[in-house]
């Protein structure tokens, strides 16, 4: 038994929508698929109903942003199988809010290089929650200024560190995020900690018992991370998940939907929590 708990579609910042996903969830023999997409629970209702449809189990999720402000940068927080998800909408919508103040001034700068609209890209974002930059290069891709999403012109546009027209706004702290979940009776697990960096803080969630588990199995982390992961994991006994972070189109790197797995015992652990979160959120 085997489960990719980190997908997403076009609710955010995938080009698939809910139906597509789960029927290659089939089709690849998965027999456990969260779709997490980016602060927003808007998937939760209609996952279920998917799911049985075709026969794949599902697990309510969704990747929360969140800034840890000891570092000043992004961390990602999935949230799995919240027993009270209407108390995470409040956050969902601030953190929504931010992102979309974000796009609107990168696709401003965007403008001033290359004549393309708003309407270019908001056709790319119709039924998500927010504009991504993957919207803007691929309006970008239509009018000819590129072949691809993600390549040299995404680099100069969209580096997090160096790009001309990338902006970056703080979101809720980590913290106050991984105890919301909890509140609502969900599993907080640290989302790929290569990507930002996130060693230290991971260690720092888990020694406080911020979180419980952490995404070990990803695309960023090379044997060498994954296996430090694994070990911090370990140390503190985190329940260790994985998956593709698929997004389709928008892959930021070649991903399909069960390259990454999470395995039964941490499926179980998952759908089982705590009697520590039971009791929070009865």
């Amino acid at each position: 038994m085997v489960g990719d708990l980190h997908c997403h579609s076009k609710l955010s910042d995938g080009s698939l929508g809910l139906e597509d996903i789960i029927m290659q969830a089939k089709r690849t023999d998965i027999d456990f698929i969260s779709i997490t997409d980016h602060d927003t629970l808007s998937s939760l209702s209609r996952i279920k109903i998917l799911g049985d449809r075709y026969g794949v189990n599902t697990i309510p999720g969704v990747e929360l942003s969140s800034w840890d402000k000891k570092r000043g940068r992004k961390a990602h927080i999935l949230c799995y199988a919240p027993k009270k998800p209407d108390r995470l909408e409040g956050l969902c919508m601030k953190s929504c809010e931010i992102r979309k103040v974000c796009a609107k001034e990168m696709v401003e700068r965007v403008m001033k290089i290359y004549p393309i609209t708003p309407e270019s890209v908001m056709r790319h974002a119709t039924g998500s929650k927010s504009i991504f930059k993957q919207h803007i290069m691929h309006a970008l891709v239509d009018l000819g200024y590129t072949t691809e999403i993600y390549g040299d012109l995404n680099n100069t546009l969209f580096n997090l560190k160096t790009g001309t027209c990338i902006v970056e706004r703080e979101y809720p702290d980590v913290n106050f995020v991984t105890d919301l979940i909890h509140s609502a009776g969900g599993v907080a697990v640290l989302a790929h900690p290569v990507y930002y960096d996130s060693f230290e803080l991971l260690e720092e969630l888990a020694e406080s018992g911020h979180i419980d588990g952490v995404e070990a199995y990803h695309y960023t982390a090379d044997k060498t991370a994954e296996q430090k992961i694994l070990d911090i994991a370990e140390r503190y006994e985190l329940i260790v998940t994985g998956g593709s972070d698929f997004h389709g189109l928008y892959n930021a790197k070649a991903s399909s939907l069960g390259s990454r797995t999470t395995d039964k015992e941490n499926i179980e652990k998952i759908m089982r929590g705590t009697k520590k979160k039971e009791a929070v959120a009865s």
